[in-house]
């Protein structure tokens, strides 16, 4: 059982301090939470106390008991997770607590000596000295030098360009078509392709309309109007926008000159019309956070591409294939950044 726990708090380590691909911006001390009284406490007092259980088989009662100090707790806790906010010690203190009954019965039952045990002692090693060096490399990539930011911003003027767009957006396909009783599939997707033409007719005549000059509010709504589409349409203002905001497809937009509108922009979404009302270059001071954090997680990347093992040969008989992908949904605009990271905290 203890070889299970053991395990478990490993894995809680790992989620605890795991290293995310871009490292988070600084933000409050979370031991800020409520950590008044804490602070009285000192090292060498106990945090917890785990009554009728000792290691001298002479003592009973009261007399029994084993003691947790803050300083030996928080060097437990400083390793699994450091920083541990309030609510999340007291988690692991109940934890732990239930963990030391149960680790001196699985030792008196001689869970410890068994092949399993050995094989997850093996590769709980293997999990903690992986993240220690992915731990240590992030470090070493948070390294940047303000020589580096600066050059960075020189070289990547596009990247610091923040705009004001107006976007129409045209969906793909029309809404709440009815289909003939009893319709085969060619007629149903005859139907289909016949009104994804129609949509992107639509949006030809409104991205023609819109480079004479009329209002982008009052033709995104004939858009919603000709998909079929009842409600209230979207704004079609976007203030503040940054080229790593738009998807990969629209990018394009940052490119515009002020007053100028996009061609037609089609993608499995949909389609896009865009309008450049404003556009100016962040200064570097705004920026430098941003830089370092990026070149940071640019850096920390390429020092871990060195452990992905693309060279890597599995028994497909034995493992199977991989999962495919999901396919996008179309029907919508894509709001997703292109170059969005997953930043697991």
């Amino acid at each position: 059982m203890r070889s299970k726990w053991l395990v478990c708090l490993l894995f809680g380590g790992i989620v605890f301090a795991q290293a995310p691909a871009k490292p988070p911006m600084p933000h409050p001390h979370p031991a800020a939470e409520d950590d008044s009284d804490a602070a009285k406490v000192a090292p060498n007092d106990p945090v917890i106390t785990v009554k009728g259980m000792c290691d001298d088989p002479s003592k009973t009662g009261d007399a029994c008991q084993t003691v947790v100090t803050r300083a030996e707790f928080e060097k437990m806790g400083e390793a699994i997770r450091p920083k541990m906010p309030p609510n999340v010690r007291r988690q692991l203190a109940t934890y732990y607590s239930r963990m030391l009954p149960m680790t001196k019965e699985a030792e008196k039952r001689g869970l410890d000596k068994t092949p399993k045990y050995a094989e997850l002692i093996r590769f709980a090693r293997m999990q903690i000295l992986s993240q220690e060096l992915s731990n240590a490399l992030q470090t070493e990539a948070q390294n940047v030098s303000d020589v580096d930011v600066e050059k960075y911003y020189k070289d990547n003027p596009a990247a610091f360009e923040e705009a004001t767009l107006q976007r129409i957006f045209i969906p793909r396909m029309k809404q709440g078509e009815v289909q003939k009783p009893g319709a085969k599939e060619e007629e149903i997707e005859a139907q289909q392709k016949a009104g994804e033409a129609a949509m992107k007719k639509t949006g030809t005549d409104l991205r023609g309309r819109a480079a004479k000059g009329e209002d982008f509010e009052k033709l995104q709504k004939e858009a919603f109007v000709a998909a079929g589409i009842k409600g209230n349409a979207p704004t079609t203002k976007m203030e503040k926008v940054r080229q790593s905001t738009l998807p990969q497809t629209q990018k394009v937009a940052m490119e515009l000159k002020a007053g100028d509108v996009s061609d037609l922009i089609s993608d499995p979404t949909g389609h896009y019309v865009y309008k450049l009302v404003s556009k100016q270059t962040l200064p570097l001071d705004t920026v430098k956070a941003e830089i370092k954090n990026t070149l940071g997680s640019q850096r920390y990347r390429d020092a871990m591409a060195a452990y992905q093992q693309s060279n890597l040969d599995l028994n497909q008989a034995y493992f199977g294939g991989a999962a495919k992908p999901p396919a996008p949904t179309p029907g919508k605009p894509d709001e997703t950044p292109a170059d969005a990271d997953t930043d697991p905290d």
